[in-house]
């Protein structure tokens, strides 16, 4: 059973995590949410529309203008002290690779660390056992934070990313974080190529498999345009389709800028699947 914040959840239960962005150059709004008031009108609509989760980010993924520590924590901390006051009951994550900034947000409410470099930073894990915080566990191939893939080669990919993600969630569990507050995730572009990034899609019930909750990062990502050769605005569909077939493989929450379509097509997932009954059914009924 996943615990987040102080909700638990069903083995079959699909999660939405909401992409908050608290920087000027984010890859997908442009900055658009790095305003204060602007980052909690995004809050409160994606709320609205269902998301379980918010995934504040202080740095963007990708290359670009040094962000250190400070800098950090000074966009997320006082954001993520007025998100927890004006929401208490939602799960609040934080996309950070740096102890620091853990700690720091860890102070303030933050309930899950979304460590996107996959451990990276060991002190991290320490920080989320400390706190009693969730843990994402993400493959990136060993890359380093903020740089781009470059000729990357895997002898066997799903082999790499099973054993990079299991270690290191059974490392936090052996530091003290709860087994019930971490999840897997196979890190679609990060320390991947295209090719690598629709393979880990396909085989995703191999993550499935191990127990642990996966997390699937999936929206609007470049394996999605290079897919389809489409530029950023117009990978929606091609996004949906990723993520149901990630839901269909069992995965269990799913970060996304798109909150109400993801919502639909998660639902219809689950309809297909069983786990959960059509909002209305009269058809042939009456």
């Amino acid at each position: 059973m996943l615990k987040l914040g102080s909700h638990s959840y069903a083995d079959d239960a699909v999660l939405i995590m909401a992409i908050v962005n608290r920087t000027p150059d984010s890859f997908y709004d442009r900055g658009s949410t790095f305003a204060f008031e602007a980052g909690l009108e995004r809050v409160a609509q994606v709320v609205g529309q269902g998301a379980e989760i918010v995934d504040i980010g202080g740095v963007k993924a990708a290359p670009g203008d040094e962000v250190d520590a400070d800098e950090e924590i000074r966009r997320t901390v006082d954001f993520v002290t007025r998100v927890r006051a004006d929401f208490p009951d939602l799960i609040i994550s934080v996309d950070t690779w740096r102890h620091e900034v853990g700690r720091a947000v860890c102070e303030v409410g933050a309930d899950v660390l979304n460590d996107a470099w996959g451990g990276h930073d060991p002190k991290l894990a320490e920080v989320a056992a400390e706190f009693g915080t969730g843990l994402v566990c993400t493959h990136a191939g060993g890359a380093l934070p903020r740089t781009r893939p470059h000729r990357v080669h895997y002898l066997d990919l799903m082999a790499d990313v099973l054993a990079r993600t299991v270690s290191l969630a059974n490392r936090a569990a052996d530091l003290g974080v709860d087994r019930g507050r971490i999840l897997i995730d196979p890190g679609h572009d990060f320390g991947k190529n295209t090719w690598h990034s629709l393979e880990i899609t396909r085989r995703l019930s191999e993550m499935v498999a191990t127990g642990w909750p996966v997390l699937v990062s999936l929206s609007n990502k470049d394996f999605v345009g290079e897919a389809l050769d489409l530029p950023l605005e117009q990978r929606l569909l091609g996004t949906l389709a990723a993520t149901a077939v990630c839901a269909w493989q069992g995965a269990m929450v799913f970060r996304a800028h798109n909150v109400a379509e993801t919502r639909q097509v998660l639902d219809m997932v689950a309809a297909i699947k069983g786990s959960r009954a059509p909002r209305r059914a009269i058809r042939g009924l009456a």
